[in-house]
Formats: C-alpha cells, sequence, structure tokens
C-alpha cells in the first residue's frame, strides 16, 4: 500500500427529500443518509466501512461514484472533484470507478447472457468492438475463476457465489483503479463469502486494486482492511489502521459494536465484558443535536447534546469525532 492518495472526500453530505401532496408536491423534510463525512482511500489499500444497517454506509459508497448526485461537500478522485463533474468528463472517470452490488440475484440482467453482461462495458464506452470483447470476456471469466465456456448462459444458471464472481468479471472489464464492494458477500452462505474474498484479495494483488469495503462482517473487515472506518446515522465516528480499531477502539460505539463480535474461546468469552447499547437508533429524518450516539452513549454529558464532536486526529493515523476522547 503506498501514501498516495486516490480518493479524498471531504465533508460529503446526501439528504433525500421527503415530499407531500397527491397535486401539489412539496418537501416536509429530508432524510439525513450522510452529513458531513470525511476521508481518504490509499491506492493499492482496502478501507472497510462498518456500521449498522441504515447508518448511510451504502449512500457513501453511491455518493462517491456518482450513482447519487451529492447534496453538498466534494470527493476528489486521481486529482478532479466528481462533485463538480458532468456528462461527457464524469463518462470518462466513471470507466475508472465500478462497483460491486450487495445483491447478485438482482444486480445481474435476468435477460442478458453472461458474456453480454461482463462484455456491455466496453462496448458502451466504445473501447472494443464485439470481436474483441468476447476475447475479453473469456480472459475475465477465466480471472474470476468461472470456466470460460460458461459465456452464453443466463444468470438464473449459476448460484449465489457464481453470479457474485460474475459482477465481480463485470467490475474488472474496464480496468478500474477503485473498486466500491457494497457488501458483496452479505447474501451469500459463510462457505461461499471466504471463497469471494479470497478471490477479491488476490485480483487486488495482480491488478493493484484499491477497494472500498463495505460490509457488517467485522470478523471478516478484519480480514481484508488495511484501515477501517465506523459510521453511526450518517456520521463518521472512528477512522483507524485495523490493529488499533479492533485492539485500541476510542468511540464508545466502536467499543459497543466490537464487543458483539463472539470469541472462539468459551474461557475468555464468559470473563470479557459486553457493551449493550439501550434504546433504539434515533431517525435519520429527525437526528439528535449535538453527538449523533449521545441518546444510547453510557458515557454522554451535557457537553454531548449541545455540541457536535470535531472530527480530529487523536494520534498518527487515528481519528475520532467525541468529546470524551
Amino acid at each position: 500500500m503506498s501514501q498516495e492518495i486516490l480518493l479524498k472526500v471531504e465533508n460529503l453530505v446526501k439528504y433525500f427529500p421527503i415530499m407531500k401532496g397527491a397535486f401539489i408536491r412539496k418537501q416536509v423534510g429530508a432524510v439525513h443518509a450522510v452529513d458531513g463525512v470525511s476521508f481518504e482511500i490509499y491506492k493499492g489499500e482496502t478501507l472497510g466501512l462498518v456500521g449498522e444497517s441504515g447508518c448511510g454506509k451504502s449512500t457513501t459508497g453511491r455518493a462517491i461514484l456518482q450513482l447519487h448526485r451529492p447534496t453538498s461537500g466534494s470527493v476528489i478522485f486521481e486529482g478532479r472533484d466528481l462533485v463538480k463533474t458532468k456528462g461527457e468528463e464524469l463518462r470518462l472517470m466513471r470507466r475508472k470507478m465500478q462497483m460491486i452490488f450487495q445483491d447478485p440475484y438482482a444486480s445481474l440482467n435476468p435477460r442478458m447472457t453472461v458474456g453480454e453482461i461482463i462484455g456491455e462495458p466496453v462496448l458502451v464506452h466504445g473501447i472494443m468492438d464485439r470481436k474483441a470483447s468476447e476475447k475479453r470476456v473469456e480472459e475475465l471469466l477465466s480471472l474470476v475463476g468461472l470456466n470460460p465456456a460458461y459465456a452464453n448462459r443466463y444468470p438464473h444458471e449459476f448460484s449465489g457465489g457464481q453470479r457474485q464472481r460474475v459482477g465481480v468479471a463485470r467490475a474488472l472489464a474496464l480496468n478500474p483503479s477503485l473498486i466500491v464492494c457494497d457488501e458483496p458477500i452479505s447474501a451469500l452462505d459463510v462457505s461461499i463469502q471466504a471463497q469471494v474474498v479470497n478471490l477479491l484479495e488476490d485480483l487486488q494483488k495482480q491488478l493493484g486494486l484499491t477497494y472500498l469495503f463495505i460490509a457488517h462482517d467485522l470478523s471478516m473487515v478484519r480480514h481484508i482492511s488495511n484501515r477501517v472506518a465506523v459510521m453511526y446515522l450518517g456520521v463518521m465516528v472512528e477512522l483507524a489502521s485495523r490493529d488499533d480499531v479492533y485492539y485500541h477502539p476510542l468511540h464508545p460505539y466502536t467499543q459497543a459494536l466490537l464487543s458483539a463480535v463472539p470469541i472462539p474461546d468459551p474461557v475468555a468469552e464468559e470473563k470479557r465484558q459486553r457493551q449493550i447499547l439501550k434504546g433504539e437508533i434515533p431517525s435519520p429524518i429527525n437526528p439528535p443535536s449535538g453527538c449523533r450516539f449521545r441518546t444510547r452513549c453510557p458515557h454522554a454529558t451535557d457537553i454531548c447534546e449541545e455540541k457536535r464532536p470535531e472530527w480530529r486526529e487523536v494520534t498518527p493515523g487515528h481519528f475520532v469525532a467525541c468529546h470524551l476522547v
């Protein structure tokens, strides 16, 4: 992993409007899906992004790729701000950024053969003619561990793990430098999950890829990531190297998340103190004032209610947003 910054996200905000009225539509509120997120991804690394369902992980990934246009903030990729980029210029930048989607069943067109699905990106961008694209499809199928003869089959003829490999092959078709992996293993059986993660790691070594790996599974994120970022209700609460996050978590939410991960040692499991969070996650339509986590935090004080914690570097490379750290 180099120290060259490939992607820089600064104060990224994405609100989804809530509309009301049958004939005259007017906005009555907004879902604060992502609210001021900042981080960097270095060339050749895997940044793991974790948090509970609905915390804004997938929206962050989609906003980076401009699949959801951000409300404000900047996404600087290879020196260009994608938020200000439009039309043909954005289309050309999209070649270098791809996505592996969460659901291998919904993300592949059932009316297209696997060969057509994988070859579509190079044809759409006009990089190859049909003959050359067929050869490229065979190469990509071999690369992800599938038989090139399967190019004429349809998605319904494959298992979930094989479909996700097709999704990986499609993402690689344009030789991207950044791939956003949006929970690529959560819909798969546990035995297949390890195979897909090992494939992603092998491809990273071979092709020098950079990943933003969005996931729920903390043990899998620990296995694949160089650094880990933790999100809660649309904001980033902690970002550090994998070992710092897992062995020295500073934010109370990160500590609670990690205490929920079972330890494969009955003696150690019995001795350790579990941190159980009380209450429900607040609504992203009306998030709490000050620190978003204060309504469930066992250490919350008055300042947590009044003032939003600053995103700051506590030790080299270890960022946290908490008044108490």
